[in-house]
C-alpha cells in the first residue's frame, strides 16, 4: 500500500520587489548605454560622462537589493528622477526615462496588487493547492 505525500509546497516570492528589481536592473544596462552614447557625442569631458554613468549604474544595481526594505522602493523613486536627469545629456534620455518611470510605477502597483491576492487566497485556502 502506497501513500501519496504532497511534496510540500514552495514559499512564493513576493511579486513587488521582483518587478521592481528587474525593472531598476533593466534600467542600470540603459544608463550603461546611455553612458556610451554620451561619450560618443562628447557631449561632456569624458570624465564627466563615465563618472556620472558609472555611479548612476552601481546606484541601481544596489538599490535593486535593497527593495523591499525600509526605504527602497523611496530610493529606487528617486533614483528615476535622476535617471530622467541624463536627459539634460541625452535629450532621448527624457523619452526613454520616462518609459522607465512609468514601469517602475506599474511594477509598484501591480506587484503590490498581485501580493494582495495571494495572500487572500492563502487565507482562504490554508490547506494550501489540491493535490495533482
Amino acid at each position: 500500500m502506497t501513500t501519496q505525500q504532497s511534496a510540500p509546497t514552495r514559499r512564493k516570492r513576493p511579486a513587488k520587489p521582483q518587478f521592481t528589481q528587474m525593472t531598476l536592473l533593466l534600467e542600470a544596462f540603459l544608463v550603461g548605454f546611455a553612458t556610451l552614447v554620451a561619450y560618443g557625442l562628447r557631449v561632456a569631458p569624458p570624465a564627466t560622462v563615465w563618472t556620472l554613468g558609472g555611479v548612476t549604474f552601481v546606484i541601481l544595481v544596489l538599490l535593486s537589493g535593497y527593495v523591499g526594505r525600509p526605504g527602497g522602493y523611496v530610493a529606487g523613486s528617486f533614483a528615476q528622477l535622476a535617471v530622467l536627469g541624463f536627459g539634460v545629456l541625452v535629450p532621448m534620455m527624457y523619452g526613454v526615462g520616462a518609459v522607465f518611470v512609468v514601469l517602475w510605477a506599474v511594477s509598484l502597483r501591480l506587484g503590490g496588487r498581485i501580493d494582495r491576492e495571494r495572500a487572500a487566497w492563502d487565507a482562504a485556502h490554508p490547506e494550501g493547492p489540491a493535490p495533482a
